[in-house]
């Protein structure tokens, strides 16, 4: 457990950039702050990459594909991959708690989910680096076909800030195994663990230049690593609207490119379902990471007849979670991770008042003591009377507000799960497993979960259909996005051709 006090241990810190295996200031000696959200204060002061930056990190990539790294085998992958895990599982608290302050996220999500998961992560795709095969194909007549499976080349990567740690892991683990060099830049409101981990990279002796970490705004940083051409794949976990621009800048030198975009998970809890166990459900789809989550169940869709039973449940639950100094073990939810996005939440609260629905609980910032008092901090909020096709359940608010939307007629509540551009994830509650599993096969989406949410495995693949991007991450199908398929054609007859005769 980490004590109250560990956040004070924590001192203002510095980065360079990573590039190269080397620590380098930016070219233009610009550097940016982060701060710490739940006190606003400064928690570091990191290098601004630029347009030259990312080049020269993408220079430095390529030398290493095309170098050293080109010659480490797939069982040393795999080893440098494993060892990375094991610095990482000796640091976690350190991690963990940086990852807290950078991000705000309550030390028990960091200390016990996340960072558990970037181990396992780095752990999975270390034992896959041997295991990318190729295949003999039975063709017709003398000849001999088969498959080699070989690296894209140079992945550009692009992570958000509500995981900023796993999403790394995410990213760099399976392009690491697949035999890629990469270019990583982290989320401008969240650097800091990137930049640790940079040092770890490191210590587990990856060749210089294999892993570079450049952080910046997207705007330049992330703008000039999508559309740099000596970028063979990009990899990006973000906003839809983000997304659009990321795929059309690597459009232009054709870059294969992944997207795990925005989504506005429907929630559906029928009659029959355990209402206890729905409600925790509710409860973790919505407010766990202070809903700042992409496959978030933020439409929350009740059968009328336990509509006023779940609510005055979860009603009940939601207004004794413990806001507050997300490093004290016992806060449930801490702030949101910057003063933009507690804009953009109230913004969706004024929102939904105009368009008619009724805030059960929630809706405004707390007011908390000392430090906390500068903090971006909101309540969990949850909206009834909701229409599906108002904006509040429509549009991604990626904060802990919940839209409650009644049904009763099941064909409907397809149409409505389905009534949206996205399509990440949903979960469904209920006793009836014919129904359970009819309603997986119809919604439209590409993570569901039957009585649980949010489970993530790094062998379960996730992404999503429509406009919550394509691709799938972990798994044996994230190999996909960071390998091609090459064929190869050998003649065993030992004959001419002879289609122009002898």
């Amino acid at each position: 457990m980490v004590s109250v006090e560990a956040a004070a241990s924590i001192k203002p810190r510095r980065y360079q950039l990573f590039i190269d295996g080397k620590w380098t200031d930016a070219e233009s000696g610009k550097l940016f702050k982060t701060p710490n959200p739940a006190t606003g204060t400064t928690l570091a002061e990191v290098a601004e990459a630029g347009k030259a930056d990312i080049d020269k990190a993408v220079r430095a990539a390529r030398r290493a594909y095309e170098g050293p790294w080109s010659k480490v085998s797939a069982r040393d992958r795999g080893r440098l991959l494993y060892k990375l895990s094991q610095l990482i599982e000796a640091h976690a608290q350190e991690l963990a708690e940086l990852e807290t302050a950078d991000n705000g996220k309550p030390i028990r999500e960091a200390a016990q989910i996340d960072l558990p998961q970037v181990v396992e992560t780095f752990e999975y795709f270390a034992g896959f680096a041997t295991k990318i095969e190729g295949e003999t194909i039975p063709v017709s007549g003398p000849m001999l076909n088969y498959t080699l499976r070989e690296p894209v080349g140079v992945c550009g990567q692009i992570i958000p800030w509500n995981f900023p740690l796993l999403m790394a892991a995410w990213k760099l683990a399976p392009a690491l195994a697949a035999g890629n060099t990469c270019v990583l830049k982290p989320a401008e409101q969240t650097p800091v663990t990137a930049m640790e981990l940079a040092k770890l990279i490191q210590q587990a002796g990856f060749p210089d230049g294999v892993v570079n970490i450049v952080p910046g705004y997207g705007e330049t940083a992330g703008a000039a690593l999508a559309s740099h051409p000596g970028v063979d794949k990009i990899a990006f976990t973000g906003s839809t609207e983000v997304g659009k621009l990321i795929a059309h800048a690597a459009a232009d030198h054709l870059a294969k490119v992944s997207l795990e975009l925005g989504g506005k998970a429907p929630n559906i809890v029928f009659a029959d379902a355990d209402i206890d166990q729905a409600v925790n459900g509710a409860m973790m789809g919505i407010f766990f990471n202070q809903g700042q989550v992409c496959c978030a169940g933020s439409r929350l869709f009740l059968a009328r007849q336990i509509k006023e039973q779940f609510l005055d449940r979860f009603k009940e639950k939601a207004r004794n979670l413990k806001i507050g100094d997300p490093m004290d073990p016992a806060t449930h939810m801490g702030p949101q991770v910057s003063e933009e996005q507690l804009n953009r939440i109230k913004g969706y609260i004024d929102i939904g008042r105009r368009e008619g629905a009724t805030i059960l609980t929630g809706g405004e910032s707390p007011r908390l003591p000392g430090a906390f008092q500068h903090g971006y901090f909101f309540q969990p909020t949850i909206f009834s009377d909701v229409d599906n096709r108002m904006r509040i359940a429509q549009e991604e608010i990626f904060g802990p507000v919940t839209a409650v939307i009644t049904f009763e007629d099941e064909d409907d509540l397809i149409k409505q799960a389905n009534e949206t551009i996205y399509g990440l994830s949903a979960g469904i509650w209920t006793r009836d497993l014919v129904r359970a599993h009819r309603f997986a096969k119809a919604v439209h989406a590409g993570v569901v979960w039957i009585n649980t949410y949010n489970m993530i495995h790094p062998a379960s693949p996730f992404g999503g259909y429509k406009q919550s991007g394509y691709g799938r991450e972990l798994g044996k199908h994230a190999l996909d996005l960071y390998t091609q398929v090459k064929s190869v054609w050998v003649d065993l007859s030992g004959e001419p051709i002879g289609w122009f005769g002898n």
